[in-house]
C-alpha cells in the first residue's frame, strides 16, 4: 500500500480513537462557559456531538473494566464531579453509586444530549451542566471524587487544570482519570496525523505526553499517585488509568 493510503487509514483510525473515548437537586451551580473560556473546544465538540453520540465504544470490555474499578472507589455519601462528561453515558452509569454527582462539559451540544438521555434514564442524584474543565466556578474542597475520563490530553493547560482539581477535592479525596498517552503511540500519529487532522477540522487540540509526564504533572500539584493501571483488552493500551489522592494534611514548609 502506498504512503498516502497508509496516512488515510491512519487518519480514519485516529478519528475513531477520539470519538470512542466516553430533575435532581442541584449540587452546585457552575457559571456557564463564557466566550473566552474554552470556546474553541466548545465549537469543535458542538460540531461533532451528534456523531460522537452514535459512535460505538472501541473496547467495550476495557470500558466495563474501568467502570467496575471506578464503582469500587465510590460510596453512597460521596459528592462527585465529572469533568468532560461528553454525552453523559458514563455519568449515568456511575451516578446511582453516589450521593450527588455534577457532570460538566464545555460543549452545550454534548450536555443537551446528556440531559435528553437522563430524561429517558432518570438519575435523581445526577445533574449535567455546561462548564470548562480549566476553570469551573465551584468552591474549593467540595468533592470527594473528581472524575476525568479521556479529558486531560485535551485541556489547554494541564498543570492549571490539575491544580484546580486539587483545590476542588476534599482532603483525602481522589482524582480518578483515564487519559490517552499519545507519546506512547507511533510517532507519526502525534507529529503527522494529529496536526493534519486538526488542519482539516477533524480533531481538537491534543497534548502529547507519556505516563511519566502525566504522573509528574499530578505530583507537581500535590497529588499522590495511588494506582496506575491499564484496562484495555486489545494489545497495548494507550489509555492510562490513574488514581491520585489529595493528602489529608498539606506538606510542611521546606
Amino acid at each position: 500500500m502506498d504512503t498516502i493510503g497508509l496516512i488515510l487509514i491512519g487518519l480514519s483510525f485516529l478519528l475513531l480513537f477520539f470519538m470512542s473515548a466516553s430533575t435532581s437537586t442541584p449540587l452546585i451551580d457552575p457559571a456557564p462557559t463564557g466566550p473566552a473560556t474554552g470556546s474553541h473546544q466548545a465549537r469543535f465538540w458542538d460540531r461533532i456531538a451528534r456523531r460522537y453520540a452514535t459512535e460505538p465504544i472501541a473496547d467495550m470490555a476495557g470500558y466495563e473494566a474501568t467502570l467496575r474499578r471506578v464503582q469500587g472507589l465510590l460510596a453512597p455519601g460521596h459528592e462527585v464531579l465529572e469533568l468532560g462528561c461528553g454525552t453523559g453515558n458514563t455519568a449515568l452509569r456511575l451516578a446511582p453509586a453516589v450521593g450527588r454527582m455534577l457532570a460538566t462539559d464545555v460543549s452545550p451540544a454534548m450536555i443537551a444530549i446528556a440531559q435528553a438521555r437522563q430524561a429517558a434514564q432518570p438519575a435523581p442524584q445526577l445533574r449535567f451542566a455546561v462548564a470548562s474543565a480549566d476553570a469551573p466556578a465551584l468552591p474549593d474542597g467540595a468533592f470527594d471524587r473528581v472524575l476525568a475520563f479521556n479529558l486531560l490530553h485535551l485541556v489547554d493547560r494541564l498543570d492549571a487544570t490539575l491544580a484546580h482539581v486539587s483545590r476542588l477535592l476534599k482532603p483525602g479525596g481522589l482524582l480518578v482519570s483515564k487519559t490517552p498517552c499519545l507519546a506512547e503511540m507511533n510517532p507519526l500519529i502525534p507529529h503527522l496525523m494529529v496536526p493534519l487532522m486538526r488542519a482539516l477540522g477533524r480533531a481538537p487540540r491534543v497534548a502529547s505526553f507519556g505516563e511519566a509526564d502525566l504522573r509528574a504533572a499530578m505530583e507537581r500539584q500535590g497529588l499522590r499517585i495511588e494506582a496506575v493501571e491499564r484496562h484495555g483488552t486489545r494489545g497495548h493500551d494507550w489509555r492510562l488509568f490513574i488514581v491520585a489522592s489529595k493528602p489529608l494534611h498539606p506538606p510542611g514548609p521546606g
